[in-house]
Parts: C-alpha cells; sequence; structure tokens
C-alpha cells in the first residue's frame, strides 16, 4: 500500500494518491491530470477511482480531465448533482483498490454532499482518513459556502457538528488524517501549517473536537470571524459541477509567445488585461503601463481570484523567461482560461522596441522612518485584518483595509493625497499598489520589506485595536 499526499503550497491544497496491488485512486486531484498519470505509470499501476471529498470551491478539480485521459470513475458523495457522468457513494459503501478498501463517511457540514473517505489496509484495520474540508489540523471547514434559501450557515454548522461527533471523532486515535488544506487556505479561519496528524491529536489540539462542547457552542465558534469568500469561489464550484475546457486546449490557445506589435495590439482593447507575474522588485522598476503585478513567487493563484473579477477575463502574460507555461497553468487551476498568450521576450523586448514604461516608486522602511520625522503622512496598510489588530503602525494617517477588497475600497483613497503603501513583506503592496495605478492613483509610494522592516525602525506601533474601532 502506497499513500502520497502531493501538496500545492500556492493553493495550500493537498491532493492523494493511493496504490495497491496495480491498482489506484486519486483524491482531490488539482486541474492538471498529467502529474497524476505519470505518478501511476511509474509504478505500474491503472488509475481505477478518482474521489471527490465535495464539491470545491477554491479551485478546479481535475476530475473531468484525468476520467476522460484514464478511464477511471469519479466518485463524489451522496446526491450531488452534475453535468458529466460521476458515481454517487451512498453512506459507508465500500470500493475495492487491489488490497484495500476505501469507505465513504457521508459527513455534511461544509457542504451537502461533503465525504470523508476511510482508507482500511489489507489486514482489516481503519488506517487513515481523507477528511477534504470537513475537518483540518486545527480547525474544521466552513459552512458558509452552500447556503441556500431554505438551509442557513448555522443549519449546516450544525451538520457539521454531528458529523465529526457521529463519523470521525469515535475513529480510533492512532488513525491518520489527510485534510485538502494547510495554513493558507480561505477555507477555514485557523488551520495548521502541519499537513498530516491523527485523530488523537486532533482531540487534544483542535477547539472544534472539545468533548465537552454543545452544539450551540460549536456553531457559535465555528461561525465566528469567518471572513467573505473570495469572490472566484462561486464560480469555480459551477465549473467542478459542469465541467471546464480541456487543460491541453487552454495550453495551447494560452501559452504562446506574442511579437510586441501583436501584443500592443490585443493590449489596446479595453478589454484585455496585462497581468504582470515576475518578482516584485522587477514590477517596481519597470512595467507595461496599466498592468497589475500578481507575482508566481507568491499566493499567485488565490490571489488572482480574489482580485481579477471576471472569470472570463481576457489575460496578457508578462512573463520570467521559461515560466509561462506555469503561469498559464496556474491561471487555470482557478479557472482562468482565457489566456491570450505573452510577451516574447518579456519586459526586455518592449523596452528595446522603444515602447513606454513605467515604475512604482519605493522607499526602504528606514528612509520612511527619516522622511517622517517631524512630517505627517497617509499610509495605506494593506494587510489582512487580523494582522492589522495585532500590530500596526500608530498615528491617525494610517488608513487600513485589507487588499482583498482593494477593488471595492476605491473611492475611500484620495487621488490628490500622496500615500506610503506597506504589506507584511512587500509582495502584496505591490498588487496593491498597481491596481491602484491602473485605477488612476498615481502618488504611490512603496515601503520596501513592508511591516516586517517597518518594525525593525523606531517607528511607533500599535500591539492591538478594537475590531469595533476599525
Amino acid at each position: 500500500m502506497k499513500i502520497e499526499q502531493i501538496y500545492t503550497k500556492c493553493l495550500a491544497q493537498g491532493a492523494y494518491y493511493i496504490e495497491s496491488n496495480g491498482e489506484a485512486a486519486i483524491i482531490d486531484p488539482l486541474r492538471e491530470p498529467q502529474p497524476y498519470i505519470e505518478r501511476a505509470q511509474k509504478s505500474g499501476a491503472q488509475i481505477k477511482y478518482i474521489f471527490e471529498t465535495h464539491i470545491h470551491a477554491d479551485f478546479v478539480s481535475g476530475h473531468v480531465d484525468l476520467a476522460k485521459k484514464t478511464g477511471a470513475t469519479i466518485i463524489f458523495g451522496p446526491n450531488t448533482k452534475t453535468t458529466f457522468n460521476c458515481y454517487n457513494a451512498a453512506d459507508n459503501e465500500e470500493f475495492k483498490i487491489g488490497n484495500i478498501t476505501i469507505k465513504a463517511l457521508h459527513t455534511p457540514g461544509h457542504t451537502l454532499e461533503s465525504v470523508t473517505y476511510l482508507l482500511i489496509d489489507e489486514n482489516s484495520k481503519n488506517h487513515a482518513i481523507f477528511t477534504g474540508d470537513t475537518l483540518f489540523l486545527g480547525d474544521v471547514g466552513r459552512p458558509d459556502l452552500a447556503i441556500k434559501s431554505e438551509l442557513t450557515e448555522k443549519d449546516l454548522a450544525g451538520m457539521l457538528f454531528d458529523s465529526l461527533r457521529s463519523k470521525i471523532m469515535n475513529l480510533e486515535d492512532d488513525v491518520i488524517v489527510y485534510p485538502a488544506h494547510g495554513a493558507g487556505s480561505a477555507c477555514g479561519k485557523n488551520l495548521s501549517k502541519e499537513t498530516v496528524g491523527t485523530i488523537g491529536e486532533q482531540k487534544q489540539t483542535n477547539y472544534a473536537l472539545r468533548s465537552e462542547m454543545s452544539k450551540e457552542k460549536f456553531v457559535k465558534e465555528v461561525l465566528d470571524g469567518i471572513s467573505p469568500a473570495p469572490q472566484y469561489f462561486a464560480k469555480n464550484a459551477l465549473l467542478n459541477k459542469s465541467g471546464y475546457p480541456d487543460l491541453d486546449q487552454v495550453l495551447v490557445s494560452g501559452n504562446k509567445p506574442l511579437p510586441v506589435d501583436v501584443f500592443e495590439e490585443l493590449e489596446n482593447d479595453n478589454k484585455t488585461l496585462v497581468l504582470d507575474v515576475r518578482t516584485q522588485q522587477e514590477f517596481v522598476k519597470n512595467h507595461i503601463p496599466g498592468s497589475i503585478f500578481i507575482g508566481l513567487n507568491g499566493g499567485f493563484a488565490p490571489w488572482v481570484g480574489a482580485l481579477i473579477a471576471d472569470i472570463t477575463q481576457p489575460i496578457l502574460l508578462v512573463v520570467p523567461d521559461g515560466k509561462s507555461e506555469e503561469a498559464v497553468t496556474r491561471l487555470a487551476r482557478v479557472g482562468y482560461d482565457n489566456t491570450l498568450g505573452f510577451l516574447d521576450g518579456g519586459i526586455e523586448s518592449w523596452i528595446n522596441a522603444g515602447k513606454e514604461t513605467d515604475q512604482i516608486t519605493s522607499i526602504t522602511a528606514n528612509g520612511f522612518e527619516q522622511h517622517t520625522k517631524n512630517k505627517p503622512v497617509h499610509v495605506l496598510d494593506v494587510r489582512k485584518d487580523g494582522e492589522y489588530r495585532s500590530m500596526h503602525l500608530k498615528g491617525g494617517t494610517v488608513q487600513h483595509f485589507a487588499l482583498d477588497y482593494i477593488n471595492t475600497q476605491l473611492d475611500q483613497i484620495n487621488s490628490d493625497q500622496k500615500y506610503y503603501i506597506h504589506c507584511a513583506g512587500g509582495y502584496r503592496s505591490v498588487i496593491a499598489a498597481s491596481i491602484l495605478k491602473r485605477n488612476g492613483f498615481h502618488n504611490i509610494v512603496d515601503i520596501a520589506g513592508g511591516f516586517a522592516a517597518l518594525k525593525k525602525t523606531a517607528l511607533e506601533v500599535s500591539n492591538y485595536v478594537c475590531p469595533s474601532t476599525l
């Protein structure tokens, strides 16, 4: 028996490869099928099943393409409705993979169809559970994504309480827990950086599994502090139910070099967005006017999903050499399939052709400290609410709003005012600066190194602010 976790940091997502006696199964695959196919070929195994723990919202799952290429059966939980062929597993239904058994445990709460898959080894011992978004390490899945007119988030939270206690907490303490996500995912509030644990450990450390907790208390704690879901979640969930274009076709149309003149002609269409995926340092130095920055070196796909409202947005890419296929693939993981191509030769070819470039003014944290002595300045802090509440620069000129919601808060910024902008380390502030400049706010200065650098100066910081005062 082989179990391999295939973890993708950008999405904080864990897919799983399971193999026994020449047969294999994939749990919660990402959009691109080839890595799973190659993994099975390496062992001479045949992929028999594709198990989905639920209809994912935070990424486009690869079940459709993988089934087409392998002939594997797609398995969802009870009553899942899709426009493609799949099999709905009944509660406690068992599936054989070589010498092992996968049992589907219906665990509604995160969504109605959510399933936890219990792996029973060749000795009939409960070995591991693949919990999807039902149970994370340190947290549980948010119950607000599948609400309907007749079903509230409190109803789903109550279902989740029952599922955890009737299907998961009664398993042996040494059963291994393999969740779908770790820290950084928007599918929960307090996910651990660890990606593998045990039920016994979670009973000791996970607030949601406290034995003395009432359902009422559970519902209150699970729902408390949930931030709004990123706007692309509902769109990805729809793709996962209805299907999507073949990734091979997306790569053919999107991963193609465009000469400067062709790129410029396409860029002049007001509907087209130029997305620069280089590092923030490179973007600050020079970039195509009106382009926005979301670098491949950070949480690329989730930020694309959070900040580019139209999932069908035509996109032109400025990429580092050799990174075009990666960029197109990572866009497709969250459903952005309308990439038109990338600038052949990168930004250098644009400059060499004599085309106009822009830059973002940048200042070091020490330089900012010196500049602000006896001189009030306006600061934009674009970190998340929790980061801001924990610690932030002191002073009435500090304005906070999380990058996630910048597109809806532009009216809170004075275009005539000069702003110094920072995040935690420098990645998100450059994203924010690029969006602001694209929307006509040009008096922006980025503080390089972000709050991590600012804390090392003598500038005053506040350790806590009551949320009601934000």
